[in-house]
């Protein structure tokens, strides 16, 4: 477990549930050493249900490998005692719990560092350390309402959902180990650390982009984004004539034209005034799709792939979760990683090192299992009697 561009580094991870333990993964996975600290009753994704792989949940699978797992009832001053221990030849603390708790528990930023100078805090949270809403609890659903993106989701008329994977929990994580890692170069650099606070709101307001820079440039509030693009009716899913869908991304007058041409439609379209430019196409963006859907309808989606490809369109069939993750591109990304004998296989790392991938990934750890060998390590601790 230790090749990888972050091999030397470790990571002690006191986060639970998903935000945290995905951008601990990530840090794992790239060469981390990752110790869990989790109760004694496990950390609850553990038992999530529905499915479930020797008896652990695959929702606590999905987040997990390349790690240790140490359990430490941190509510007795034994198990404190272990962190304390531990914090000298720690370089990332990363922790999402309520902004009193680790105080309460006398393991927040400013006494670990009073321990080790130049450790790294990340701490993720709903909302972040301060603010109305610091005390308030959080979830993916909660910070995808509050900030907009829920709004954006679904189409226009019809209720708002949530995005169909949790962004709010994992675009958390992946602030986290941004803030964390540059936080880490600095403190390599000056000996001094960071407390590093991510708010899962931020992360989801940042994700506005340029929905967010729309409204605040004219005042209009974006409505649904539904199927499409709210600058480019030709940046679409189209339905055709089995059901599926197939996504367009027509973005230049090339790609347009070229649209039109697999399509069958460049004698109406390209002599039309209202589809010569861009700007003629999004003012008449219902015209647009009265002239393109039907054309789509005549034939099933896989009779479109080469007409759209040989025409150099931008495009891909809607395809579903079983269908991605048997994808070649996917495949040949190692997005899908296996474990044999292990019941299933998991999700990649997408963070590609290109010359120094490792290929060693270790399934993610049973419960404690790694208590007696981590608190051997830091011998101080060895005393503590509790630990599993």
């Amino acid at each position: 477990m230790s090749r990888g561009p972050l091999a030397g580094i470790t990571v002690l991870d006191l986060t639970h549930y998903l935000a945290g333990p995905f951008g601990t993964q990530l840090l794992g996975d790239l060469g981390a050493r990752v110790i869990k600290i989790e109760p004694p009753a496990g950390d609850l994704t553990r038992t999530v249900p529905p499915y479930f792989v020797d008896g652990e949940s695959a929702y606590y699978l999905s987040t997990n490998r390349n790690k240790e797992s140490v359990v430490l009832d941190l509510k007795a001053e034994e198990g404190r005692n272990v962190i304390r221990a531990m914090v000298p030849h720690v370089d990332l603390v990363f922790e999402s719990n309520r902004p009193e708790v680790l105080e309460r528990l006398g393991l927040a930023y400013d006494a670990l560092a009073a321990l080790n100078p130049a450790i790294v805090m990340v701490s993720i949270t709903g909302f972040g350390k301060d603010g109305p809403y610091a005390d308030r609890p959080a979830y993916d659903a909660i910070v995808q309402a509050l900030s907009g993106v829920m709004s954006l989701t679904g189409e226009i008329g019809q209720s708002p959902v949530r995005t169909g994977v949790p962004i709010g929990d994992l675009a958390g994580g992946l602030y986290g180990v941004i803030g964390g890692l540059a936080a880490l170069h600095e403190a390599r650099t000056t000996g001094v650390g960071r407390h590093v606070d991510v708010s899962m709101l931020d992360g989801q307001v940042s994700l506005l982009s340029y929905l967010g820079s729309y409204f605040l440039a004219s005042g209009d509030v974006p409505p649904p984004q539904g199927r499409g693009h709210l600058s480019n009716p030709a940046y679409r899913s189209f339905e055709a004539a089995d059901g599926q869908f197939v996504m367009v991304c027509a973005n230049t007058q090339k790609q347009w034209e070229g649209l039109c041409r697999a399509l069958g439609i460049d004698d109406v379209a390209l002599g039309d005034p209202r589809f010569a430019t861009l700007a003629d196409r999004n003012e008449h963006r219902e015209e647009v799709w009265a002239l393109v859907e039907p054309a789509f309808r005549t034939r099933p989606v896989a009779d479109w792939l080469e007409p759209l490809r040989t025409h150099d369109v931008p495009f891909a069939p809607l395809q579903t979760v079983d269908q991605a993750l048997a994808d070649p591109q996917v495949r040949h990304r190692d997005m899908v990683l296996s474990f044999p004998g292990q019941g299933c296989d998991l999700i990649g790392n997408p963070v590609k090192v290109l010359g120094n991938d490792r290929d060693d990934h270790a399934w993610p750890p049973r419960l404690g299992e790694h208590t007696a060998a981590v608190l051997e390590e830091f011998g101080p601790v060895l005393e503590f009697g509790q630990a599993r």
